[in-house]
């Protein structure tokens, strides 16, 4: 998520699965920004982060030990795990079931999809959407977040005017799903809600925009179509939030260092 505090209502359309909502936001249609300074920063960035996911399968890169290898055996010879880091890879793709779980699955990985960084990457952002969106929608999605992500709108959660990450910084934008609800069900079209939590921010020593956490629910209208759900509107509130707890704010290094040794999820279950 990408996250936002505040978020639009939109439409969008697309494809995948796994149950993971984006929040909407108080915009146009397609999920521009809302509200001023950080607060639309936000909100746009929880609608964006909603609007693409292209993958739903899970992999699993650690494999532990032999257990039937002999006392003999040196642990050099036995096999290494190692902890989950980005690969660069895509996870392996696959549809999500014509029923009410596969359509929570897909909103839910749409939800992580659309709060991505990825999104503040056109080359990026269009072929996410392209996947996630139902095709007679997505020229307009494509339009309508061409124009929300600008020079003003990147530099005000910390990046670039063209959308790149200042030397030196770690961008986080992602969503994370905490539950689903599905709020109407039929053959070929679905209602889902995904309640989520999200990171957005510049992590680094003197940052003007550091990373926070905002709490968003995403309505998502889906179509079963070509095979697969697809995104058809989409709307965030914000809330539930829960009562902050006593957690100590990490420092700039530790937040960035923990950003680039846990990579993000492209699917969400």
């Amino acid at each position: 998520m990408s996250l936002g505090d505040d978020h639009r209502s939109g439409e969008y359309g697309g494809t995948g699965q796994t149950r993971t909502r984006l929040p909407d936001g108080d915009g146009d249609g397609y999920g521009g920004p809302r509200r001023g300074g950080r607060s639309s920063s936000r909100s746009l960035v929880t609608v964006v982060g909603v609007v693409v996911l292209l993958i739903a399968a899970i992999a699993f890169a650690n494999r532990g030990g032999d257990d039937s290898a002999s006392p003999d055996d040196t642990a050099a010879d036995k096999p290494k795990t190692s902890a989950t880091a980005p690969s660069g890879k895509q996870p392996v793709q696959s549809g999500f079931a014509r029923d009410e779980q596969g359509a929570q699955s897909a909103a839910a990985n749409y939800a992580v999809a659309l709060g991505s960084a990825d999104m503040f990457d056109k080359a990026k952002r269009d072929p996410i959407l392209q996947s996630l969106i139902v095709p007679s929608r997505v020229a307009a999605f494509e339009a309508a977040l061409d124009k929300a992500y600008s020079p003003a709108f990147n530099k005000n959660v910390g990046l670039n005017e063209d959308g790149t990450t200042p030397k030196g910084y770690t961008f986080v934008s992602r969503t994370s799903p905490i539950g689903t609800k599905v709020t109407e069900n039929s053959a070929d079209n679905a209602t889902v809600e995904v309640w989520c939590s999200g990171l957005l921010g510049l992590a680094g020593q003197d940052s003007t925009a550091p990373v926070t956490n905002s709490w968003f629910t995403i309505t998502m209208k889906l179509e079963w179509i070509n095979g697969d759900w697809k995104i058809v509107t989409h709307s965030q509130k914000e809330g539930p939030a829960p009562i902050p707890g006593d957690d100590k704010a990490s420092g700039a290094d530790e937040m960035a260092k923990a950003v680039q040794e846990y990579g993000g999820f492209t699917y969400a279950r």
